[in-house]
């Protein structure tokens, strides 16, 4: 018989600390694993999970080099990381190093947050030349994310980016911009010396629809003229509204900004500046044009509004002389092994945190996931922080109600001695400020903040205080 002051075994195992991965160590996994960390139902530890060797995601591997004010995100993530109870595992590939099912012995739960830096597909002829690229393979090479080119082809002197959202705003203003203006960011070696060498002359940004529903934050729109290499442009033709666009101006203050900077590029007197930068609207690309095997223009067809915010084809084509084609048309998230992938959507089915088998279906207990690849590549840091209290959210009420499966392998340390038997050379927070302080200091040789550093074993060397030998 249980004597009335000692506690059960399910009460003490009711009490004990939850130990839950989180895989991807970008926003979303980082405001996942700060509000697990404090909840006040329940003690949890968290092991973040990193595929590269660095943490933050597309905060350093997605943010145009040129944006510093956007990157002092960081240091709120900064703050997060300092943190007890949540420790960085980096170079880790799940699926390859660990597999998900290898995971669920060591934690109670598992929350994915993995992100998308992929480039979604345009379906229409040429997107396959040599000179049309995907913007986050050309924002993976500017941002000196290992995993992308080194090198960049910037030969054309004439540009179209497809996409009216910010990617092709970053893409559009780092092609027109000059090398010696990117020196001073944090741009590594290799990505000034593409930059230096690069002839655009002529930018051309093209959306099929109009200034109300083009997606730029007003911020970024701005940001364009702040370059004295940079004349930016927008046909007065392109100015205009339907009821349903206007309808979105009111309902929307940043939406009216966007217009209002749109109409005064119309409106002003063109800028002397040796590039031009010009924002086409109403001009949905049907091809990219081609002459023995390589990109030398853009087809486009004349849109209209339909009265509902929508648009319509008028027939009216133009082709547009370009060289290179860069499509910014949104990211694509991809599957992780042993989880399941709706590959249309490109998301982890869910229904709203809880994984499911596929969509409508069963949930997979102790498996959750928050940010894109939960909801898809759209929103920004404020989305990000609402999915993520979503998610942890259901993780915790789970917790409490006893639907969470206890892990087989108790202790902090038990993970570590599973990764140091494979020889996986981990990456840890305190060796993120060995890296930090590495690419400063490379930075402070040259006058400026940081350099990045991009190859990815040199990384892993300077994050290590002891190199594991494979």
């Amino acid at each position: 018989m249980t004597e009335p002051n000692q506690p059960t075994e399910q009460a003490a195992q009711d009490a004990a600390p939850l130990r839950v991965a989180v895989i991807g160590a970008g926003p979303a996994g980082i405001y996942a694993s700060d509000l697990l960390i404090r909840n006040e139902e329940r003690e949890v530890h968290v092991d973040l999970f990193e595929q590269m060797p660095a943490p933050f995601g597309l905060i350093r591997y997605g943010v145009a080099p040129d944006h510093p004010r956007i990157k002092g995100i960081v240091k709120s993530l900064h703050k997060v990381l300092d943190k007890p109870r949540l420790r960085l595992l980096g170079n880790i590939e799940v699926g390859k190093d660990i597999h998900v099912d290898e995971l669920r012995e060591y934690y109670d739960a598992i929350v994915f947050s993995t992100g998308a830096v992929r480039d979604r597909e345009l379906n229409i002829p040429g997107a396959d030349l040599p000179e049309s690229y995907g913007a986050a393979d050309f924002v993976g090479f500017y941002d000196g994310n290992p995993r992308f080119d080194r090198d960049w082809d910037l030969s054309a002197k004439s540009v179209a980016v497809i996409g009216v959202g910010n990617v092709g705003l970053d893409v559009a203003r780092i092609l027109a911009k000059t090398g010696e203006e990117l020196k001073v960011t944090e741009i590594p070696d290799n990505v000034y010396e593409s930059l230096k060498d690069n002839q655009a002359t002529e930018v051309h940004v093209f959306g099929r629809r109009g200034p109300a529903q083009a997606k730029f934050t007003p911020q970024e729109l701005k940001e364009l003229d702040h370059s004295d290499t940079i004349n930016v442009v927008v046909d007065p033709e392109d100015i205009d509204y339907d009821a349903a666009s206007e309808e979105a101006r009111r309902n929307s203050k940043s939406q009216d900004l966007v217009c209002q900077i749109l109409e005064q590029y119309a409106i002003r007197e063109p800028k002397d500046a040796p590039h031009t930068l010009q924002i086409h609207l109403f001009e949905s690309p049907v091809e990219i044009l081609e002459k023995d095997g390589h990109v030398v223009g853009l087809r486009t067809e004349r849109t209209e509004l339909d009265g509902n915010g929508g648009v319509n084809g008028t027939g009216k084509f133009t082709d547009w002389p370009v060289q290179a084609v860069y499509r910014a048309v949104g990211y694509r998230s991809e599957g992780v092994p042993g989880v399941p992938f709706d590959e249309g959507s490109a998301v982890i089915p869910n229904d709203g945190g809880h994984v499911l088998t596929e969509a409508g279906a069963e949930t997979l207990p102790g498996l959750y996931a928050t940010g894109w690849i939960k909801r898809g590549p759209i929103g920004l840091i404020g989305n990000t922080k609402s999915d993520a209290k979503q998610t942890t959210d259901m993780l915790i009420a789970d917790a409490v109600a006893g639907k969470l499966a206890p892990r087989k392998h108790e202790g902090e340390d038990a993970i570590i001695e599973l990764l140091t038997e494979r020889g996986i050379a981990y990456t840890t927070w305190e060796g993120w400020y060995r890296l930090d302080a590495e690419e400063r200091s490379l930075g402070e040789a040259e006058g400026r903040e940081r350099k990045k550093i991009v190859d990815w074993e040199e990384m892993v060397k300077h994050a290590r205080e002891v190199p594991v030998c494979i």
